[in-house]
């Protein structure tokens, strides 16, 4: 079946960049120690092992580092998506709300800084990274409340800004992010693993750079708010905060060249790239001719899916052919349906393929996913449509352009039998978008 051609494809990237196949190439013992990452520590001069993980995948990447280290692990705590947890020996696991902060949030921020106390300046602190940590670790500026905050990211989700505007706020109005969790773990070894679910990996920017510097800054925060015209809207506590900041009242986040770096190795360990070749490969081994368009798409999720449809209503070269993109798109939310950007993504290319008039048949197969397993609010990671999908459509005899300009996307497919559904993935590399042509 084609749309199963699809799922196996999607499924084949999201399993290339899980932690099974990540962590031992990072972290693994030889003859004279222990190497993790670019470092290599000495037995014999290795003062404990401590593992901090954060983000949708970080039971999974702890999970693996306890096969490697085991009851060398001096403490571990990880700090996870309600639902990703997984049964671990050596870390404690807090799990808390996202893409909303909660009290589990605010939690698990105390219960880190109280976790990085013990160490000491010869000891090593494995930091494994992952997308997510942003509002899962609630380290709220001094004068703001968890409602201030809860109130900011439910004007900041919506508004069509970027993973790159909004953690740029999120790091000026924390505790720990954008560097600053270096200012509690004592000078001691700090080696960081880093999937990324960011355009261009940029490790300032995954995460809210916990362990990383920042380029952007208070001023570049109060931006952010003025372009999407929330500075009026925010809670008081924020905005006076931010503009004290500006003021220099408040220390900025620390910068490319700060002392706290010098023991720091931040190490990549995987981003969508990884998970598009590994859906190329599968592909290719259904058969498909395989072109990857694009690895970085962003913008408005309606428009990006034009764009697709354009390219695919272009596509002249070899049959059955697939079509691979990746990146993160945003949605601009009007409407008061549910959905996410992978789902509107698909619905908004169906209304455009529609506009054509071309028979069901002729309809190429379209899947758009979030590799962490969710797509907004919702419990599916995308949607995909396939000939099933449209007659169902046309036999419920409903109007997709409905749905969608009331950003109704989740309903719709839910309708159609469109969902895809995949639980938690224990990854995170932003989204994969395949288009399969057959005719």
């Amino acid at each position: 079946m084609r749309e199963e051609d699809c799922i196996q494809i999607f499924k084949a990237g999201v399993n290339a960049v899980k932690p099974n196949r990540l962590i031992p190439g990072y972290l693994y013992w030889d003859d004279e120690g222990l190497v993790a990452g670019n470092k290599k520590f000495f037995k014999d001069t290795l003062n404990g092992i401590y593992i901090l993980s954060v983000g949708k995948a970080a039971a999974a990447i702890a999970f693996e580092a306890e096969k490697i280290l085991a009851d060398k692990i001096t403490a571990g705590l990880v700090v996870t998506k309600y639902g990703h947890a997984l049964p671990l020996q050596h870390c404690h696991i807090i799990e808390a709300g996202h893409p909303v902060p909660d009290d589990n949030s605010v939690t698990a921020s105390k219960a880190i800084q109280q976790f990085l106390l013990p160490l000491h300046q010869d000891g090593l602190l494995l930091c494994l990274i992952s997308g997510g940590a942003s509002s899962l670790i609630g380290d709220i500026a001094e004068g703001i409340s968890l409602g201030d905050m809860q109130a900011l990211s439910k004007l900041l989700l919506p508004c069509g800004a970027d993973i790159h505007e909004i953690n740029t706020i999120r790091k000026h109005i924390s505790t720990s992010k954008g560097g600053q969790l270096l200012r509690y773990t004592n000078n001691a070894n700090v080696v960081s693993f880093i999937i990324s679910d960011v355009l261009g990996d940029d490790i300032g920017v995954i995460a809210s750079g916990l362990t990383a510097p920042d380029n952007s800054t208070f001023e570049d925060a109060l931006k952010v708010l003025q372009k999407y015209e929330l500075i009026e809207k925010i809670p008081a506590s924020i905005r006076d905060h931010l503009n004290d900041g500006s003021a220099k009242k408040i220390t900025e986040t620390p910068k490319p060249g700060d002392k706290l770096f010098e023991k720091v190795d931040n190490n990549i360990i995987a981003g969508n790239s990884i998970a598009l070749h590994a859906s190329a490969a599968k592909a290719r081994d259904f058969g498909y001719h395989v072109e990857i368009i694009n690895s970085s798409i962003n913008g408005e999720a309606k428009d990006e899916a034009k764009k697709f449809v354009d390219i695919i209503q272009a596509y002249n070269g070899p049959k059955p052919a697939c079509l691979l993109m990746g990146g993160e798109t945003t949605v601009t939310i009007k409407g008061s349906g549910k959905g996410g950007r992978n789902q509107e993504f698909v619905l908004a290319a169906l209304c455009e393929l529609l506009k054509e008039n071309a028979s069901p048949e002729k309809m190429p197969v379209i899947l758009s996913g979030g590799t962490d397993g969710s797509d907004g609010p919702t419990d599916a990671a995308g949607a995909f449509i396939d000939i099933n999908v449209i007659l169902n459509m046309q036999k419920l005899s409903i109007n997709p352009l409905h749905f969608l300009q009331t950003n109704n996307a989740y309903n719709f497919f839910k309708q159609v039998d469109g969902l895809l559904i995949t639980g938690p993935t224990q990854t995170n590399v932003m989204d994969i978008i395949i288009g399969l042509i057959h005719t």
